[in-house]
Formats: C-alpha cells, structure tokens, sequence
C-alpha cells in the first residue's frame, strides 16, 4: 500500500475483513463505531464475540475470545490475527496508516509497551470503561448481504441470516 497513489488508496478495495469484537463492551463497540465511521463497510464487516452461530462457522472458542479481539481475512479465513497484532493490522489497512504502524512497530519498545497496555486494557476493559446491557449489532455485519454465504466452505446458506445477527 505504501506504493499507491493517493486515488488508489481512496477506491474501494476488493478485499474484506471481518472483526471479531466483544458487543458488550463500551470501547470495543466505540472503536467499532469508529471504524464503521470511517470505513463504511468498504473493507471491513463486523460480528460480535457473543454470536456463537458465527463463532462456530469460524471454529473460534470462548477461550479464543478471552485473548481480544481478531481480525479475519474475508477471502483466506485462515489468516487471522489477534489482540494487539489485530489492532495493528486494522491499523495498517485504514488510509495512510501504514506509515504510522510502521513507525510504531519500528520505535523500541513502542511495540512491546503497546503489546502490553492491549493486555491490560483487555483483562480490565468492563471495569475500566463499563459493560453495555445489550449487545451492539453493527451496521455493517459480516452477513449483512441477508445470504450469509457459508463462510469457511463457500456453500450459500450455511449460517442462517436470522441466527447470525
């Protein structure tokens, strides 16, 4: 991406992404609003960690969720990325936030410092900034065509729209 010019980085982009976050909880639904906000579905779909229909389609467990949020590549589910490593990739597809992940990554102990407050923030984030009484439903969710495509096995109609979101 470092590459393209300045239109090219503004088209939509043919590959998509899911995000896998925690509905219930007040900054992960913020960061998703944002993100919403500033992508508007163009790259990334969303499903909350609380749609165990979805979870199992991807094969994630409750014991993968209690490890943050993960990022999932649309077109290669096998290629994931979690916690902090998720948060950087999110942050490295958004326009012009290459270079600003970069540098992070390239600063010592940015990285590891970031690594470490993504780990505290997790493990504390309902006392730290409260838990939702219900959970938050995306606007642009990772079925939200209302013919959720098996995800994983390419067969139409293996997650049932009404179960998913």
């Amino acid at each position: 991406m470092s590459h393209l010019s300045r239109s090219a980085e503004s088209k939509p982009t043919s590959r998509r992404y899911y995000v896998i976050y925690d509905g219930n909880c007040n900054l992960c639904v913020n960061f998703v609003c944002l993100l919403e906000t500033l992508d508007q579905g163009q790259r990334f779909q969303y499903a909350p960690m609380q749609d165990e229909a979805l979870l199992r389609q991807f094969e994630i467990t409750p014991q993968d969720c209690e490890l943050g949020m993960l990022l999932i590549d649309a077109q290669s589910p096998e290629q994931r990325w979690q916690g902090s490593e998720a948060a950087e990739e999110i942050g490295r597809l958004l326009p012009l936030g290459a270079a600003f992940v970069q540098i992070y990554r390239a600063v010592p102990g940015f990285k590891w410092g970031g690594d470490r407050l993504y780990e505290h923030v997790r493990d504390n984030r309902y006392a730290l900034f409260g838990q939702r009484r219900h959970t938050y439903q995306s606007h642009f969710p990772v079925c939200g065509s209302g013919s959720c495509a098996a995800i994983l096995d390419g067969k139409e109609g293996a997650i049932p729209p009404e179960s998913v979101l």
